[in-house]
């Protein structure tokens, strides 16, 4: 059997770019599953129709990779200037993340890396890579990896650098010589800034988002049938993590792969209303604004 030094693995994943590094082993999350099936029992999932797909597979990774061992959990920074948020004149907002190129191609190459280095020693090694393409419970995942814990507003929160992190998996079929555990002595304590700070009170309880009440859902996803202020956000919503103790004293990303791309505070409603496919395709067209598309932006700034 293939036993890897953790040592070796996040030396690799910090040569490849990552900011932090966890392993953890494959395992079950009964009480996940719980809470997750809960959850959609309320209807919290809206439009998300995809969200009851694949459930079985979302809790037992192993269905996803054949012979699956252990999970490398990977996250970067991507705190910038916009990150800090904007003024309240405002009214062509989008989500600090959005504003570089698609984080999906680039952690997703990192990760090969990883894999591809590994192999060099192990070549018997097998893995997948995972960017929030497919079931799995990353945040938990990270958890159960130490990289910080599940804040009220449902994110990941690391110590380090706040929420302002993305997340990317490598599930190994090789067992870890040794597994890191979760944190401990840390976390949110009495703090309710962030459901306080949730303009549309999507956050309904701790840990709980009701999409068809969230910004961001709204903004990018399918649109739920529930009316709500978007607030002056066209794309995605940071308002639950501008106002948290974390975010603010977090360190800034020092990657130039996760630099903005550009400002959208220097972009007009007008200039977006008058923006043509083209131009959209020619700015945006590698950047996770793509998602939505123009007419969707465009839509959002007459919604407000």
């Amino acid at each position: 059997m293939v036993i890897i030094e953790a040592k070796h693995i996040k030396k690799v994943a910090f040569d490849a770019g990552f900011d932090l590094c966890g392993v953890t082993s494959c395992h079950s999350f009964p009480i996940n599953r719980a809470a997750f099936e809960s959850w959609l029992n309320e209807g919290y999932d809206s439009s998300l129709n995809y969200m009851r797909n694949n459930i079985d597979m979302r809790f037992d990774v192993g269905q996803m990779v054949e012979g699956a061992r252990s999970v490398v959990v990977c996250a970067v920074s991507y705190k910038s200037e916009i990150s800090g948020g904007y003024s309240a004149a405002n009214k062509c907002k989008i989500a600090s993340y959005a504003c570089n190129r698609d984080y999906h191609k680039t952690l997703k190459k990192m990760l090969k890396a990883i894999l591809r280095e590994l192999q060099t020693t192990h070549p018997s090694l097998e893995g997948r890579a995972f960017v929030d393409s497919a079931p799995i419970l990353e945040k938990q995942y990270a958890v159960e990896a130490g990289l910080g814990w599940i804040g009220r507003q449902s994110l990941l929160v690391t110590p380090e650098y706040g929420t302002y992190v993305l997340l990317g998996e490598l599930v190994l079929n090789a067992e870890v010589d040794e597994y890191d555990k979760p944190l401990e002595g840390v976390g949110c304590g009495e703090c309710r800034r962030c459901m306080d700070a949730c303009p549309t009170g999507a956050i309904v309880k701790p840990m709980t988002i009701n999409t068809s009440l969230c910004i961001s859902c709204h903004t990018i996803e399918a649109e739920p049938s529930a009316e709500i202020n978007l607030n002056g956000w066209i794309f995605g919503c940071d308002e639950c993590q501008n106002c948290c103790p974390y975010n603010k004293k977090a360190k800034p990303h020092s990657s130039a792969l996760f630099d903005p791309m550009f400002d959208p505070r220097e972009i007009t409603a007008e200039q977006w209303m008058t923006m043509a496919e083209e131009e959209f395709a020619e700015k945006f067209g590698s950047k996770t604004l793509k998602r939505s598309g123009l007419e969707r932006i465009k839509a959002n700034i007459r919604r407000d």
